[in-house]
């Protein structure tokens, strides 16, 4: 790191601490030409990831979007629908991708809200699987019901 009063390239770490969220780091710093201290942050750089929709469109993964779904089928669930989204937007920047589908994601929340709570997964796969009928539903919980059996 850069001396901010010197321009030494030369300095020591006297402090690190973690944020609370753990996303960032700050360090205390002393160079070693001067001896001032200086503060810096050191940030995880994260990889922009777009979702290639439906319809072909794109546009970039928006945290809020998953919630706001995963929060709808939630409803009065016990289910942490913060961390079923928190978790999956981790695996979507461990994957490193740079691309990803609305469908992929879609199943990504249906397999761990499978996990999770029956109830739940229901709710979302109805939407997210568009059903259009009662038989299209009552096959779905027949098709739950068997694997549990």
């Amino acid at each position: 790191m850069k001396c901010p009063v010197c321009g030494c390239l030369e300095s020591r770490v006297v402090d690190s601490r973690q944020n609370l969220e753990g996303n960032s780091i700050k360090r205390r710093r002393e160079c070693m030409t001067c001896g001032k201290r200086f503060t810096t942050f050191e940030v995880i750089e994260a990889v922009q990831t777009v979702v290639i929709k439906k319809n072909g469109s794109r546009e970039l993964f928006d945290r809020s979007k998953l919630l706001a779904g995963i929060f709808k089928a939630c409803e009065k669930r016990p289910v942490n629908a913060e961390q079923i989204a928190l978790e999956i937007e981790q695996e979507l920047q461990n994957s490193l991708c740079h691309e990803v589908t609305s469908g992929d994601i879609g199943e990504m929340v249906m397999r761990r809200l499978k996990e999770a709570d029956d109830v739940a997964y229901v709710r979302f796969a109805s939407v997210y699987r568009e059903f259009k009928d009662i038989e299209t539903f009552i096959k779905e919980l027949n098709e739950m019901k068997g694997k549990t059996e």
